[in-house]
């Protein structure tokens, strides 16, 4: 089982390196803790539009094709990410490029050019990204939810931004948002793979030692309310097929029962053989797909059933889902049915720990997000211990009518229709 190695530079920059005797290759990733929630409503969409443009040329490597061709010259896996509260960027290769690969993704990070012609080209490929996610519903309904949960905090935006941000975003934006964010302390280096870690803290101290530390500025917290009654937003759109997403608020990354509400999503709908699964789909062929899921903030998190079914047949699959919630709050769930959800999530765990990326990103992510960092024998552990009771008590601290959330995306008008169904 994977063990780490944490070291903290003088600058407060934090090395993970993570060991695995299987491989022969090694991912390197930088995290920060920058994303959508640090922006303002005028700046939405920096966060995203800044990770495009740091591929886009240094003054060591002046252009994409440059940064592209070296790394595709060692058959080289390279990447970025934006979520609303991190960033990632990374390289995975053979152990023997890794100098190489500090290289680069110290000098993408640190040394970009952030052309006025490359922002200028680059706004076009972003609302192009922007114009696709909006006529794709099920990608789409994620963020009506998240906009209906957490409005108006920035946790409420979405992560590609506005259109008229992206065509008014100027090149002094982009160096004052590095400023801001991307500096030492909020700052993670992750070796997974086939590690020296003499060699992988040699490395960051000379591509990264000379970041200054600085303390992070806060981000505006979620708004809790006091729901006292369902709620519904619609996104009225000609369709032939109706998305949602049916949920209520969690718990934030580092709460103790983070894990027990991760469970509990994979008995509802985690999985093919999951309940929501057999209600809606094979016994009553109401969706293609229904999935239950959960995620986790800072200070905030929730749980939710997505759904894509006939516009005819949202009332009934909406009643079944509520049944099924309601159902786990009332009876306990058996042994069997509860070990099945442990090794399902145990099993996912321990299939992820074969890449390196993978590896690296669940690291990167936990030194930024969580108030520790466990290694995957302690959240096995974590699992195993969780019973019953822990589901049910958990159901029942979070499921309940009065604070029921719905987002659709279909052809409809009238939100009360809605309600009746949930109150």
């Amino acid at each position: 089982m994977l063990t780490h190695h944490l070291t903290t530079l003088k600058n407060g920059l934090r090395l993970i390196t993570v060991p695995m005797k299987s491989v022969e290759s090694m991912t390197v990733m930088i995290g920060v803790g920058a994303g959508s929630r640090y922006e303002t409503k005028g700046t939405n969409g920096l966060s995203h539009f800044l990770e495009h443009m740091l591929f886009k040329g240094t003054k060591k490597r002046p252009t994409t094709l440059d940064i592209s061709s070296t790394l595709d010259s060692i058959g080289a896996e390279f990447s970025g990410g934006t979520e609303k509260e991190w960033t990632i960027y990374y390289v995975k290769a053979n152990t023997a490029h890794q100098n190489l690969a500090f290289d680069i993704l110290a000098d993408m990070v640190l040394n970009s050019k952030l052309e006025e012609e490359e922002i200028e080209r680059e706004r076009g490929v972003i609302i192009e990204e922007l114009n696709m996610y909006e006529d794709t519903p099920i990608q789409k309904i994620s963020e009506v939810f998240e906009s209906l949960l957490y409005s108006p905090t920035p946790l409420s935006w979405y992560v590609g931004g506005l259109k008229e941000n992206i065509r008014a975003i100027k090149r002094d934006d982009f160096l004052e948002y590095q400023k801001r964010l991307y500096f030492a302390s909020n700052m993670v280096i992750v070796k997974a793979g086939k590690v020296d870690e003499k060699e992988a803290l040699s490395l960051t101290e000379k591509y990264f030692g000379k970041l200054k530390f600085q303390e992070k500025e806060k981000f505006q917290p979620a708004i809790y309310l006091k729901q006292k009654a369902p709620r519904v937003r619609l996104r009225s759109k000609k369709t032939n097929q109706s998305h949602f997403c049916l949920g209520f608020r969690g718990y934030p990354n580092s709460h103790p029962d983070h894990y027990v509400l991760s469970v509990l999503a994979i008995i509802l709908g985690g999985s093919m053989s999951s309940r929501m699964f057999i209600q809606v789909r094979e016994r009553r062929g109401l969706a293609y797909y229904i999935q239950t899921s959960k995620d986790f903030y800072l200070d905030t998190g929730y749980l939710v059933t997505q759904a894509g079914v006939d516009v005819n047949k949202i009332d009934e699959a909406i009643k079944v889902i509520l049944n099924e919630y309601w159902q786990i709050v009332e009876k306990k769930v058996d042994l069997k049915e509860l070990n099945k959800a442990k090794e399902f999530l145990k099993g996912r765990l321990i299939l992820a720990l074969e890449h390196s990326d993978a590896v690296a990103e669940k690291y990167a992510l936990q030194a930024l997000l969580e108030k520790k960092i466990k290694d995957p024998q302690e959240i096995i552990e974590t699992v195993d211990k969780i019973t019953s009771e822990d589901i049910q008590r958990v159901a029942k601290d979070i499921f309940a009518p009065e604070k029921l959330n719905l987002a659709i995306i279909g052809p409809y008008n009238d939100e009360e229709r809605f309600l009746k169904l949930l109150r």
